[in-house]
């Protein structure tokens, strides 16, 4: 494993390392501190850079389609980290910038001109000097050997067909728009710190003869449908709150957290590489057990439940969820599987008892208030049955396989160099 850059040499003594470096920032295109105040939390670069990715990851037609958007993150974070360990004696933000700089255009080639300019302002708010033109080297050198050590790590494969099964329990395309499942190929991408994809793959969903399937399906069928549910109005607002992006979620939420402990560049630059390794791997591994188990999805279940062979439930041919269904196999859950690691991940790190608020791009003005990490993945999870998307099945296999992820993370206190095996 690679020695950390900051700790082979002296803070000035780069230069045979890493190459010659000029005298004066303003040499390596660095432009001169203007002293202008950052908005809270965006004077830490992790803080920042998360809020920009996701900002730019929402923006309509820049997320590629068969790259999950917790690929990027996490490469994103990794560099991030590596390069402020690398350069805490040195620059710390300048490095943090640069790795961030350096692998978003990587990642996002047509997003250039605004990631640049970005990387140019918050570059302005840098000292000039020789120890931030050190720190840019320092931040790209650590972003270009991530970078190549995930180089063929099949996150630029192709989609795999999928031939939806004939049988009852297999998945089958969703209304309204019956469209191809996504990230069929997904499970084939080398994951950053688990061994192998299926490590922590759940056991087969129950038989669609058994009494806990026919409780799952019979519960979903009166709390997730659109109309005549026997859901609250809060369970319905919660429905569709946790819609967006679980992942970017969960990013936001650490932010909060992050906002409020005030604990550095250092330990916040950690915080999103341990958070988003985790959600990266957790995709991966949910993926690799959708596509094993291949199963049917509520709306598909509760309109031919005729056919399943249980007498305890009833098909309801016009049974429509609150919120249309995903493009996937059921089982398991991926809010259960996110909530689940994104809580253990910030719960090891803050503790579990940090009360927050949080929103939703779902619900514009609508907050909703929490005591503990642990409660908000609870509600998250249970959003998905509400909004008729899952059964409870889904959701506490999707638990199950994020917190045995966290675990398994959490073990290796090398992250995020782990991931390249540095």
């Amino acid at each position: 494993m690679r020695r950390t850059l900051a700790l082979m040499i002296t803070a000035l003594s780069f230069a045979g390392t890493l190459g010659a470096l000029p005298a004066t920032a303003g040499a390596v295109g660095i432009p001169p501190a203007t002293g202008a105040a950052a908005p809270p939390g965006l004077d830490d670069p992790a803080i920042a850079w998360n809020r920009f990715v996701l900002g730019l990851q929402a923006t309509p037609g820049v997320q590629p389609a068969t790259v999950h958007p917790t690929y990027e993150l996490a490469i994103v974070h990794a560099a991030l980290y590596d390069a402020v360990l690398d350069a805490r004696h040195v620059a710390p933000a300048a490095a943090a910038d640069a790795a961030a700089h350096e692998t978003l255009t990587a990642l996002y080639p047509a997003q250039r001109p605004a990631i640049d300019t970005e990387y140019a302002t918050r570059l302005a708010q840098l000292p000039g000097g020789p120890r931030t033109g050190l720190g840019v080297r320092i931040g790209q050198h650590a972003a270009r050997q991530l970078l190549a050590a995930r180089a063929d790590d099949g996150s630029g494969a192709a989609p795999d067909p999928f031939v939806p099964g004939g049988r009852p329990g297999d998945y089958q395309l969703t209304p309204p728009a019956f469209g191809a499942p996504v990230f069929t190929h997904w499970a084939r991408v080398r994951p950053f710190v688990l061994p192998s994809a299926g490590r922590f793959r759940p056991p087969p969903p129950a038989a669609l003869t058994s009494a806990k399937y026919a409780a799952a399906i019979n519960e979903v069928q009166r709390v997730g449908v659109a109309t005549g549910s026997a859901r609250t109005a809060d369970q319905t607002q919660i429905g569709l709150f946790w819609n967006p992006p679980i992942w970017a979620a969960w990013n936001r939420i650490a932010e909060t957290a992050a906002v409020g402990r005030h604990d550095g560049l250092v330990a916040n630059a950690r915080t999103f590489a341990t958070l988003d390794l985790t959600f990266a791997d957790a995709v991966i591994a949910f993926y690799d057990a959708k596509y094993a188990y291949r199963f049917w999805r509520p709306v598909t279940a509760v309109r031919a439940a005729a056919i399943d062979g249980n007498p305890d439930t009833t098909a309801d041919a016009a049974w429509t969820p609150l919120s249309n269904t995903a493009p996937d196999p059921s089982y398991p859950g991926a809010h259960g599987t996110i909530s689940a690691a994104g809580a253990d991940v910030l719960a090891a790190l803050y503790g579990n008892d940090v009360a927050f608020t949080t929103t939703s791009a779902a619900l514009p003005g609508v907050e909703r208030k929490f005591v503990s990490f642990s409660e908000a993945a609870q509600e998250a999870s249970a959003s998905r049955i509400f909004n008729g998307n899952h059964t409870r099945l889904d959701e506490v296999a999707g638990e199950d396989l994020g917190h045995d992820i966290a675990g398994f993370v959490l073990r290796h206190d090398r992250l995020p160099r782990v991931a390249t095996g540095r």
